[in-house]
């Protein structure tokens, strides 16, 4: 399926450790002539981490994107019945968020463009990064699971032994995800033997 001309939501959480992973796809779609519209959560508007400064992620995604991010509720508010996307991507998505969207909490920039996609009845693609999905953020995962209109990029434990209730998406799968949810189907296979 072609992107060309496909207005995709962009959601950041704040999984600082995968951005380097993510930031590729997000060019990705970008040469696929999507018209990305990036959104970014207030973690990663404002918190540094290890993995570097906030102002530089955000300079990041903005340099790939052409756009200023939309960090802000109001801002992400018109991307319902003014400026409807065509799909709307998370990634990476936080078990945090996870679990909030999972509960219909609508807190940040990201969860509104999250809830105005799907009252758009247009598809939600998730890119889990965490470390507690199948311990207590299991049952907010299985509840998306089972969500219509809600998609996975495909995931696998990253560290079995010395994290067993992690998962984490591969991101290189994040294109064909997005190319099939728009035809309204899940990728699959869904869970997959976590690779780099």
């Amino acid at each position: 399926m072609s992107l060309k001309n496909k207005r995709i939501g962009f959601g950041f959480t704040g999984s600082h450790c995968s951005y380097e992973s993510v930031f590729p796809q997000l060019q990705h779609l970008m040469d696929q002539q999507a018209k990305v519209i990036p959104i970014v959560s207030y973690t990663v508007k404002n918190e540094d981490s290890k993995f570097g400064q906030s102002e530089d992620h955000i300079d990041k995604i903005e340099s790939i994107t052409k756009r200023e991010v939309i960090s802000t509720i109001q801002d992400a508010e018109p991307l319902g019945p003014k400026e409807p996307l065509d799909c709307m991507v998370i990634a990476p998505l936080t078990g945090n968020s996870l679990s909030k969207l999972a509960n219909a909490l609508t807190d940040n920039p990201i969860l509104m463009a999250s809830k105005a996609t799907l009252r758009n009845r247009k598809p939600l693609v998730l890119g889990v990064t965490t470390n507690d999905a199948l311990g207590l953020n299991g049952v907010n995962l299985m509840r998306l699971m089972s969500s219509k209109l809600i998609y996975f990029i495909p995931f696998g434990q990253d560290n079995p032994y010395k994290k067993p209730t992690s998962l984490v998406a591969n991101m290189n799968l994040l294109v064909p995800t997005v190319e099939e949810a728009l035809l309204e189907k899940q990728i699959q296979p869904l869970i997959i033997p976590y690779s780099e």
